[in-house]
């Protein structure tokens, strides 16, 4: 006998995909970045260490030229695609079980982040950005002149 993992879910969640699919109110005109919608979205894992902060985003199969990284007004975004994997069917089922299609991350960062030494490398399908700290400015006491 062959064990099928049921999920009672799965079929209302692809419907409902599909419907927002069908009915996106996007505009040909419409600047990509006034809508922001996503297929599923990576694991994230962020820690903060003495002098940085470490981002590792999991993205296997995804090609390192098709991610986009960038920073602005304190956001980092991470935007990309992964492309879809082939289907195995057998007596009629058909299973995916990983995630493909667009995804897009935002992450606000603190005052204390330096975005003009960020850097990102990719090692083993793990994305890995690296957020330098600024130096924090001194309080000084100001004196009053009279």
């Amino acid at each position: 006998m062959t064990l099928i993992k049921y999920d009672p879910w799965h079929r209302l969640t692809r419907m409902q995909n599909e419907l927002s699919h069908i009915f996106d109110t996007r505009l040909p005109s419409q600047n990509e970045d006034n809508v922001i919608t996503s297929d599923w979205a990576p694991a994230v894992d962020i820690k903060e260490e003495a002098d940085q902060f470490v981002l590792h985003a999991d993205i296997p199969g995804v090609d390192p030229k098709d991610i986009d990284i960038h920073m602005e007004d304190g956001m980092l975004t991470i935007r990309g695609e992964r492309e879809s994997e082939k289907k195995e069917e057998r007596e009629g089922y058909k299973r995916i079980e990983r995630a493909f299609g667009t995804f897009y991350r935002r992450f606000s960062l603190p005052d204390t982040a330096n975005p003009e030494k960020i850097s990102a490398k990719n090692k083993n399908g793990v994305l890995e950005i690296t957020i330098p700290k600024q130096e924090k400015g001194q309080a000084r006491k100001i004196e009053i002149n009279s």
